[in-house]
């Protein structure tokens, strides 16, 4: 029983930490998921799928009603007379209900273009909002990696505190042998004192940095939550560039080739069946003057011959849009091979200090141990040995900056690339 008891407690006090962990994939994650933008994603496939019903309508036999009334100065009459024989003059004012069903068979490909052209709109709408979801995660990496390093200067920071409550133990120590005196002291807990209040300024930002972290995933990072530090692979960091914009750049090209289509296809002529019934005075025998119905049926071709009027100059004007594409598609992979090559050499230059830090750091621990002793013996004053620890930090603190600007880096090229 208390062995049992004895694993729930355990796992009462690991279920906050195993929990309060957040990697920058799942930062990013839950940050696309939160934004409001994503929701567009829903709104452009709903209009592609309206509008998609709408042109295959285009295929269901269509229905036309119409009617007419009107009065004309004079009507058609037979200039004959013939003995004991009387024809009738049809009446100058005329009425007709027309019902008319129409069958397109060949509309020329003008549907299956227009259709083309609905599913490579809806594409170019969404690679737009990947476009804008790119400066996203460029802002969430800002915010992860500030915080990072915010929490790195804490750690650092609290050892620095240890390590001066020691050394001002031992300098009070050494004042009551009469090896030191208060100005020593006073001298490291003004150390003490500025180290406290980094500490509080350290720790504000780190606040403020999860604060925001929490407005853009939708959920509360609190003080404890730990953010985990992505690890550095040895690679040789060469990505392929898989950047919305160029999907973007390629689906509009597809979307090109689909309006040119849609161009020829609206000056090509339409064949359909059709079929009227109708009621009116006079039907289809003009010479009768009474309400009479009809119906009538057969083949239509329709050409709409001013389409070629236009179709030279919007196919000219497609290219040139094709070719500002082609500019911009350009001019994009230029800049981006160049950040590309830019972002490449920092990481280079980062594993280059990276890798003489680790020695600095010892030297300079070995120089603070040295002064230590001599003022342990009454060489050197406690001033003396500050100066030295404060070296010492700060070679550590440019060694955690120095490893999160490489792994800033690593990640800056990876989304450069969209990897």
């Amino acid at each position: 029983m208390k062995k049992q008891l004895l694993i729930i407690t355990t796992c009462i006090l690991l279920h906050p930490i195993v929990f309060a962990q957040l990697t920058l994939e799942e930062i990013q994650r839950k940050a696309r998921e939160n934004y409001p933008l994503v929701q567009q994603y829903e709104l452009v496939e709903k209009t592609k799928e309206h509008d998609l019903s709408n042109a295959n309508k285009g295929y269901l036999p269509q229905l036309l009603l119409s009617g007419k009334a009107s009065y004309q100065s004079d009507v058609t009459k037979i200039p004959v007379t013939i003995p004991g024989i009387e024809v009738s003059s049809l009446s100058k004012d005329q009425y007709q209900v027309v019902l008319e069903l129409n069958q397109t068979l060949w509309d020329g490909g003008e549907t299956r273009a227009k259709k083309e052209m609905i599913k490579q709109s809806s594409e170019v709408e969404k690679q737009k909002i990947e476009v804008e979801l790119y400066n996203l995660r460029e802002r969430v990496n800002q915010l992860f990696f500030g915080a990072i390093l915010l929490e790195e200067h804490v750690k650092l920071n609290r050892l620095l505190q240890d390590e001066l409550e020691n050394n001002y133990n031992k300098v009070k120590t050494l004042t009551r042998n009469g090896m030191a005196n208060q100005a020593d002291i006073d001298a490291i807990r003004v150390e003490q004192l500025k180290s406290e209040q980094r500490n509080t300024e350290l720790s504000a930002a780190l606040d403020a940095y999860k604060q925001m972290l929490s407005i853009f995933i939708g959920e509360e990072i609190t003080p404890e939550t730990r953010l985990i530090k992505p690890e550095i692979v040895l690679a040789d960091f060469h990505y392929i560039n898989n950047r919305a914009e160029l999907r973007l750049f390629d689906v509009q090209d597809q979307l090109y080739d689909n309006t040119r289509r849609s161009i020829h296809s609206v000056s090509l002529p339409k064949i359909g069946l059709f079929t009227q019934g109708g009621y009116g005075n006079p039907g289809l025998n003009m010479l009768k003057d009474s309400f009479q119905p009809y119906f009538i049926g057969g083949m239509r071709l329709t050409w709409n011959i001013s389409g070629l009027y236009t179709r030279d100059n919007n196919l000219k004007q497609l290219d040139v849009n094709k070719q500002k594409t082609d500019i911009q598609r350009n001019t994009f992979l230029f800049n981006t091979n160049l950040q590309i090559s830019q972002q490449q050499n920092e990481i280079k230059k980062m594993q280059r200090m990276i890798a003489s830090d680790d020695e600095i750091i010892q030297l300079r621990r070995n120089i603070k141990e040295a002064t230590r002793i001599k003022m342990e013996n009454g060489i050197v004053s406690a001033t003396d040995l500050i100066r030295e620890i404060n070296a010492e930090n700060m070679a550590v603190q440019e060694k955690i900056v120095h490893g999160i600007q490489l792994l800033i880096n690593i990640e800056s090229l990876k989304t450069t690339t969209n990897n």
